[in-house]
């Protein structure tokens, strides 16, 4: 390891784990790949004469933004690459066999599933939703293990309860939809343990989860490599992850591994320029009133030849070679090497950004928290008062929004966080009037807006409040070019002369977000994530809202992208004097952007307090839950934190009735009386009362 890493362990020892893990030959090894996709008459070049070794029992995380190659590299070791795409360079050895010259699906039956697995990122598109959930695990158990009949389903029910499905046995005759995401999440981790695989790939297994759920499938991962003592390896997007369960991280771009090391050499001491760049994004080092660093520019267009270094043009520090020659990858220690020129003797000296250490240093000198003007003296723009949302009726009744009482001051970007399920996008969609309202009112302005409005109001309401969804591509029409998703509600309501000016101002739209004019004649497919977000944040700025409602906006984007969009949101909030409800699962990102916490559970709101108020001394037992699981970039202090469950059960109301209570200026929370005198007692303790 280089003498620059001088970080106390916190009871991992990473040097060890690098001997057991080099200790051994490679199980598997793929060299020199290339891989080139045809689309539309011309190649792109996926992969980039990419090598790796991978050692038995080793958990690998392969990080990098969308479109680095991380999934078409890992699919190649399962035989799932697209028809479309060939492998035109290399070799993947495994077990004597060269996998990249199988061909057919009887030449694959035989490491598919049984040797090699994949746990996928959505699991809802990789379960069959007409087919009962146990038979599915049934029919991977019948042909990998060779059970038939009463055997195979004993398995199945087994399996369900090694992954922690309750009541197996029960739920095994229901259907995918009746499960939640995280639920969905382990019936596809039994399907691939079902197998019994040597190495399990697992493809974004928690992108779309709480954070909750997320430590949970972790923790789940790690047990199920223990029991059945598999290789992992992790494609991921989220660097607390992969601090949680790494050994060794590999860093992809643009279709190749430009570095890789043990989990701490490159957390602690990356030495490529792209490294630096994807943790200097993260939202963990921001600080409020600034501009989180983002990676300048975009990956390099694939259908092109590449020359020199691919990641140069987006690199400010980039030397003349990086853009002439491509460098080799340098021995950095015997378990670390990166792919930059920097590496060379002759290259100038560059002091490395100490990334964590700043990390560090930002979460014991944490920003102070903000002093709440007075109630009288800010302006209610939108509130909700004893708001209730309900969905079926009878004993189907579904109360999703419980009698909350919220208010949006002009100006603030107010979040709303809490597991799926708890009420967040409800809410967002009742203030909106996509939901109606059971109970209660929703007011903009003074004004009721729920319920039976005039046409006068319900126009102003659908011009002054926006929303941006969280998936841009699904709340897109496909069909439809930029233009017309951008400007369809200038066409709704009338609010151009002429198609010049609707024009103009579409084009205005899409500067304003960082987006060039031309792209007004494109499909939403043709876009990357990050730019189809924009494109949604473009939509609901022409129609020059006051309010918009922003839900869970950056959770399936690359970090360096969510830097990229929360830049944008600070800024138009700055210049166009935005309010937002910010809704999120991510604490990390809510601390950074937001001005005032609001906590959510099953439809009540538990806690409310300032941003670095409620980080500082959480007291809701759920608030303090939720903060414990979430991740941290950092792999010693993750790998030693202690994630908090909370039970609902713990709190009995039966005859003292909770209250929602302000206990500091702006810090509300619910509870009964003698809950309320203990979290009074934790706030005078911290200082915080």
């Amino acid at each position: 390891m280089s003498e620059n890493v001088k970080h106390t362990s916190g009871g991992f020892d990473f040097a060890e784990r690098a001997r057991q893990i080099l200790s051994t030959e490679p199980i598997l090894t793929a060299k020199d790949v290339e891989v080139k996709f045809t689309l539309r008459d011309r190649e792109l070049t996926a992969i980039r004469r990419c090598s790796l070794d991978l050692y038995d029992g080793e958990t690998l995380a392969i990080v990098g933004e969308s479109g680095s190659g991380k999934s078409v590299f890992t699919k190649l070791f399962v035989g799932m690459l697209d028809k479309n795409g060939k492998i035109t360079n290399g070799s993947i050895m495994y077990e004597g066999k060269d996998l990249a010259k199988l061909t057919g699906e009887r030449a694959w039956r035989g490491i598919r599933g049984s040797k090699i697995a994949m746990v996928t990122q959505d699991p809802m598109t990789s379960l069959n939703p007409l087919r009962r959930v146990g038979v599915q695990i049934r029919e991977a158990v019948e042909l990998h293990q060779g059970l038939r009949g009463g055997a195979a389903r004993a398995e199945a029910v087994r399996l369900m309860e090694a992954v922690g499905i309750q009541d197996a046995e029960r739920r095994y005759a229901m259907y995918p939809h009746e499960f939640s995401g995280g639920m969905r999440q382990r019936v596809v981790i039994a399907i691939a343990i079902a197998c019994r695989p040597k190495i399990l790939i697992c493809d974004e297994p928690t992108t779309a989860l709480d954070v909750t759920i997320q430590a949970q499938i972790l923790e789940l991962i790690r047990r199920l490599q223990r029991e059945y003592r598999m290789t992992i390896i992790y494609i991921t997007h989220d660097l607390g992850v992969v601090a949680n369960v790494a050994d060794r991280v590999a860093v992809m771009y643009a279709g190749q591994i430009v570095e890789i090391g043990m989990a701490d050499e490159i957390f602690f001491d990356p030495y490529h320029p792209y490294s630096w760049a994807l943790l200097s994004a993260l939202p963990q080092l921001g600080r409020k009133g600034e501009r989180l660093p983002a990676i300048d520019g975009t990956p390099p267009n694939l259908f092109n030849q590449i020359t020199g270094d691919s990641f140069a043009p987006r690199n400010r520090r980039a030397l003349n070679i990086d853009f002439l020659e491509e460098p080799p990858l340098f021995d950095v220690t015997p378990t670390h090497q990166s792919k930059t020129w920097l590496m060379d003797p002759r290259a100038p000296k560059v002091e490395k950004p100490d990334i964590i250490s700043r990390l560090r240093a930002a979460e014991e000198d944490s920003a102070p928290a903000v002093t709440t003007a007075p109630e009288g003296e800010r302006e209610p723009l939108v509130e909700c008062r004893d708001l209730q949302v309900t969905f079926g009726s009878g004993r189907k009744k579904f109360i999703a929004v419980d009698h909350v009482y919220l208010t949006i001051y002009k100006g603030e970007t107010l979040a709303l966080v809490g597991e799926s399920g708890s009420g967040k996008t409800t809410i967002g969609r009742a203030i909106i009037r996509i939901n109606p309202v059971s109970g209660g009112e929703v007011l903009y302005r003074g004004q009721r807006i729920s319920g039976k409005i005039d046409k006068a109001l319900d126009r102003e309401v659908i011009r002054r409040i926006q929303m941006i969804f969280q998936d841009p591509m699904a709340s897109s029409n496909e069909r439809a070019k930029v233009d017309y998703i951008v400007s369809e509600g200038l066409i709704n309501h009338h609010l151009y002369a002429n198609d010049e000016e609707r024009k103009a101002k579409v084009a205005k739209a899409l500067e304003e977000v960082g987006l060039l004019p031309e792209f007004a004649s494109r499909f939403p497919h043709e876009f990357s994530g990050g730019q189809r977000q924009r494109i949604g944040i473009a939509r609901s700025l022409i129609m020059q809202p006051e309010f918009i409602i922003a839900d869970e906006p950056i959770s399936a984007l690359d970090v360096s992208i969510r830097a990229q969009v929360l830049n944008l949101l600070n800024e138009l909030k700055a210049s166009r004097g935005l309010t937002y409800l910010f809704i999120a699962h991510d604490l990390s990102v809510v601390r950074y952007i937001a001005d005032r916490i609001a906590v959510i559970h099953k439809g009540r709101i538990v806690e409310l307090a300032d941003s670095e108020a409620l980080f500082r001394c959480p007291l809701h037992p759920y608030t303090r839950a939720l903060l414990s699981a979430v991740p941290n970039p950092d792999p010693y202090l993750e790998r030693t934190k202690k994630t908090l469950v909370y039970d609902p059960g713990m709190h009995d109301y039966t005859t003292d009735r909770p209250v929602w209570k302000e206990l500091a200026p702006g810090h509300f929370v619910y509870g009964n009386a003698p809950e309320l005198r203990k979290y009074a007692a934790r706030l005078a303790e911290t200082g915080n009362a």
